[in-house]
């Protein structure tokens, strides 16, 4: 395909918005839109942001914009730009403009950001000290290269990561900060404020390889265009149309760089949806898209609002919480459908009950003929699929993943039970080289060469080998102190495991052997570090559940075993951000409650304004259902190992009462004077109780997380005592239940509200 940029001039001959308007009559393309999506389409000169709401065809009018543009002879294919957030939406956009308007396109620039970053910086790499062939670097090529520098400036990369700084690089980066631009307040503490000069040898490098990272591809762009104004001015005059998709989630640096090439034509539609900005973690800029008429003065704002997907009560309830959210332009969702079913919003006992409940519901969906493919469960932390993993293999019920790893095949999930399986069984070699060295403790390649040398000549275990090797001087004596270490830590844990319960074993194995600090320390700059510490704390409290350390390991390889047949139809289970652009006939909507969702750590961070992004997520999560939208909070979670009471999400407070339906086992929580346990005697003034930060909301909180626990109950009347069978008693987890067997120290307990449960006698209190 040739190249316009060389073989067309960039002064046109001929004024392209002076040619020909097209054959007469509409084009058939038009007359399968509605009214908003036609303006949208047709609105062709100066500045348009189109609003464009959850599953109203943002897409059809994005497509149907180019190729009318095309159509009306406005432009040729390489004087319109076209940005996409994804190569696949590229493709879509380039197949489906080609089958409106009858024939391939050729020559558009159409693209993600960095795609068409990296075509424009190839034709002038040298302003910026590179050649027309640099590479582009990967992530662990990144990483890799940055570690070779920090190496050379004698910084401890234990102390500071390198992916941190990376990550603090990429930042800046998408913020199109150089690092000259770097302020001081920018730069921060990391290696003793050094993260600046780390930058710039970091580009020197990159410049010296002829190499770029992602980040560059706009951030070169963005050098060349203010140091060359001759260039940024060919490239403005060329780009006749500038369309861009997905505008709620364009960061500073694509937000410059579309900005800049704009300036002339001022013929740019932009389409989004400020409604579904969740990508603030990760660079997004809702301000984007909100000040779009002051950076475009005289911009057309055209809302798409008919709703193609759900349901009118869907769209009342999404609209209502919305509207809680002061930062955003503001739209109607509506729809032709029918009424549709309310919103269920359920309160259940806690996190095993609601998969149970979920479960049973999606049994009957099923049994009702509703496709599996066709229901989801969209969860706000990772960590909360293990129980619905655990419920669906119990039940034989087929299900995915998506975005992501099942629970047991996580990386932080598979080194915990790698731990577990040599203290259970020492001459596991698999298990034992997958964590010999993790977290690093100074056993390296080198070290595991020879106790897999020593183990292969003496027909044995890499564990016997290394006993053996370390009463010798094959290793170099630091590596030998930190084999004999680990040797007896193991041997340490494994009498720990004749006495203390398996649980507890494991949180003790993870904080000693350094495993947990490991993931603690990359917290704050790692952004995947504190799901997987959450997904460490759910892995403790899934073993509670079994009854010794063996029962876990079998139940987990056996759960290891389930396979996808892909032809088979499944539920899908993924965190709400995964399941952005994605729609099901059946939403479940589990953990509506407050500091799960919205996230504590999220609002400790941000604020007001991740508040405002936590409320678009749920609106985001509503949107997904075409048919049915099933909320649920419970009243006892297990959060950081410890049981703790919940309180619902005030989200859960802010949906309209007209169109949920509530479908608690803990009383309504609507009721004025009802405590959320229904008939606790504790009311609860909802209306203050929502204005959250307000004196009501904060008191309810406190009372009901230092309401009573079984340690307080434990003062009255003693735990661990000799139980019989008929005796009432209370868990903290559980709740209230009777004694049906006692065998030594485990009780089998009939729970009010839990059913029948094994427990150990030391957390049960007589009543």
């Amino acid at each position: 395909m040739s190249d316009p940029l060389y073989d067309d001039p960039l002064v046109e001959t001929e004024s392209a918005s002076e040619s020909a308007g097209g054959p007469a009559g509409d084009p058939p393309y038009l007359t399968a839109l509605n009214e908003a999506q036609r303006e949208a389409t047709e609105a062709v000169d100066g500045p348009v942001l189109v609003l464009a709401g959850a599953g109203t065809g943002k897409t059809r009018v994005l497509t149907t914009r180019l190729a009318h543009l095309l159509h009306l002879g406005r432009a040729r294919p390489y004087q319109v730009l076209a940005v996409t957030f994804t190569n696949r939406a590229a493709r879509e956009m380039r197949e489906r403009v080609g089958r409106l308007i009858g024939a391939a396109v050729e020559g558009l620039w159409l693209g993600t950001f960095h795609a068409l970053g990296a075509r424009i910086l190839r034709r002038h790499a040298e302003i910026v000290g590179l050649r027309s062939n640099f590479t582009i670097l990967d992530a662990d090529d990144q990483v890799r290269l940055l570690k070779q520098i920090m190496q050379a400036e004698g910084v401890d990369e234990k102390r500071w990561p390198a992916r941190a700084l990376m990550a603090q690089i990429q930042s800046w980066k998408d913020k199109g900060l150089t690092p000259d631009k770097v302020t001081a307040t920018e730069a921060g503490e990391f290696a003793a404020g050094r993260a600046v000069k780390l930058y710039t040898h970091y580009q020197e490098r990159l410049v010296t390889l002829n190499a770029a990272d992602f980040g560059d591809l706009l951030l070169h762009c963005l050098t060349v265009f203010t140091a060359e104004e001759n260039i940024l001015a060919d490239y403005q005059h060329l780009f006749r149309y500038i369309l861009v998709d997905e505008y709620q989630d364009s960061n500073v640096a694509q937000y410059l760089w579309l900005r800049l090439l704009a300036q002339q034509h001022r013929n740019i539609c932009c389409v989004g949806d400020d409604d579904q900005s969740i990508y603030g973690w990760r660079g997004a800029e809702v301000g984007n898209i909100l000040k779009f008429e002051k950076d475009f003065p005289g911009a057309r704002i055209i809302r798409l609002e008919r709703n193609y997907r759900s349901t009118p009560q869907i769209l009342a309830a999404a609209s209502g919480l919305i509207a809680q959210n002061e930062g955003r332009l503001g739209k109607t969702l509506w729809t032709e459908a029918g009424d549709g079913e309310r919103i269920t919003v359920r309160g259940l006992w806690d996190g095993e009950a609601e998969a149970r409940i979920i479960a049973e519901e999606i049994e009957a969906l099923q049994k009702a003929e509703t496709s599996l493919d066709e229901i989801a469960i969209l969860v706000r932390a990772g960590f909360q699929t293990r129980e619905f993993e655990e419920r669906f293999i119990t039940l034989g019920m087929p299900y995915r993943v998506i975005g992501g790893p099942r629970f047991y095949e996580r990386e932080e999930i598979r080194d915990a039970i790698a731990y577990l399986r040599v203290i259970r069984q020492p001459d596991d070699d698999l298990a034992f080289e997958r964590i010999v060295n993790k977290p690093t403790r100074g056993i390296g390649k080198a070290t595991l060469q020879i106790l897999h040398s020593a183990a292969r000549a003496g027909e044995r275990s890499l564990h016997a080998a290394a006993l053996q090797v370390v009463e010798t001087d094959e290793l170099r004596p630091a590596a030998r102190r930190a084999v004999a270490g680990l040797l007896d830590d193991f041997a340490r844990w494994r009498r720990l495991a004749e006495s203390e319960l398996h649980g507890d074993l494991a949180e003790t194995v993870l904080d000693e052997s350094g495993y947990t600090g490991m993931w603690q320390a990359k917290a704050e700059k790692q952004p995947d570090a504190p799901g997987k510490l959450e997904n460490l704390k759910e892995l403790i409290s899934a073993m509670e559940e079994f009854e010794d350390l063996a029962e876990f390991l079998e139940h987990v390889s056996l759960v290891m075993e389930v396979t996808e047949d892909a032809g088979e139809e499944m539920v899908n289970l993924m965190t709400l951000h995964s399941a952005k652009g994605l729609e099901f006939d059946v939403v479940f909507l589990p953990g509506w409650e407050e500091d799960l969702f919205p996230h504590r750590r999220s609002l400790d961070e941000g604020g007001a304004a991740a508040l405002e992004e936590e409320r678009r997520l749920a609106y985001v999560g509503l949107t997904r259902a075409r048919k049915r939208a099933d909320v649920s909070y419970v009243a006892n979670r297990r959060v950081h190992a410890t049981w703790q009471s919940a309180i619902p999400s005030r989200f859960v407070g802010e949906l309209p009462d007209e169109v949920v339906e509530t479908a608690s086992e803990l009383g309504d929580y609507r009721a004025p004077g009802m405590g959320i346990g229904g008939g606790s005697g504790e009311g609860v003034d909802w209306g203050a109780a929502q204005m959250i930060g307000g004196p009501g909301w904060r008191r309810y909180q406190r009372r009901r997380r230092e309401g009573p626990s079984i340690e307080g109950v434990a003062e009255r009347v003693g735990v661990g005592g000799d139980f019989a069978e008929g005796e009432r008693c209370f868990h903290q987890k559980f709740g209230m239940g009777t004694v049906l067997a006692v065998d030594g120290d485990r009780l089998t307990i009939e729970f009010d509200k839990a059913g029948s449960k094994k427990v150990v006698a030391q957390f049960v209190a007589k009543v």
